[in-house]
């Protein structure tokens, strides 16, 4: 199986422009004939807790009707990020599309305290069956708790997609997190970071994936949008 991570500069509040920017990566993972593809959290919209109640939709959005279009023609999973509503208030949100099958949405469980004043925290974990493969999102924040990729450990997880929006120092943490998750449970990491502003810090992309013994395998840079894809059988990389 082929995973790949994009890493994006988000068009701050600007769903149009970041859609475009979207489907440019996804050609290249069409031409690298990825399996999955994960974008950065809130990666359609920016990491703006102030603007998330106006960008706020759902999954069936039409404006997201291309990716369905993209995953369908390519045998394609793809994962990108965008505030959700709910009748109690705003998610940040992972939407999934899966190849001919009705759309997803995974929403971040745990968050963090300055986060609480603009989202509610989802409720329920989802775990993907792709290629035989078990796939467990995670969402910034938590995929730094260990209570989360234990959880999804116990579910049968061998892959963990960790969509975030991290600044220097978080991504520090990061670096040394993601390595001990990935050898205590036999689990490759993929972590897909976006770049550039994010509410009030700066995000500096480094996006990585680590293989199950916590080797880290490839990295983009902290200044270019860029595409990594990982052959998970023969750990081999391409940029």
């Amino acid at each position: 199986m082929k995973i790949g991570l994009a890493q994006v500069r988000p068009f701050k509040g600007d769903l149009k422009k970041n859609i475009v920017a979207h489907k440019r990566l996804l050609d290249v993972a069409i031409l690298k004939e990825a399996d999955v593809v994960v974008f950065p959290e809130l990666s359609l919209t920016g990491y703006e807790p102030k603007l998330c109640k106006e960008l706020a939709s759902h999954q069936d959005d039409e404006r997201l009707d291309d990716f369905q279009t993209i995953c369908d023609a390519h045998c394609m999973t793809i994962c990108v990020g965008m505030p959700t509503k709910s009748s109690s208030g705003v998610r940040i949100s992972m939407i999934i599309f899966q190849p001919d099958l009705p759309r997803l949405t995974y929403s971040k469980q745990h968050l963090h305290v300055d986060e609480l004043p603009y989202f509610i925290p989802g409720e329920e974990q989802i775990i993907l069956t792709i290629r035989n493969k078990k796939v467990a999102p995670a969402i910034c924040y938590e995929s730094l708790l260990p209570e989360h990729s234990a959880r999804v450990h116990k579910s049968g997880a061998q892959i963990y997609l960790a969509s975030v929006a991290k600044s220097t120092n978080v991504i520090n943490k990061a670096f040394k997190h993601y390595p001990e998750i990935a050898r205590q449970y036999s689990m490759m990491v993929v972590m897909s970071n976006c770049i550039g502003p994010c509410d009030d810090f700066k995000s500096v992309g480094s996006s990585s994936i680590w293989n199950k013994e916590g080797i880290l395998l490839g990295q983009l840079n902290d200044a270019n949008e860029g595409f990594l894809l990982v052959d998970m059988d023969t750990e081999e990389i391409s940029k």
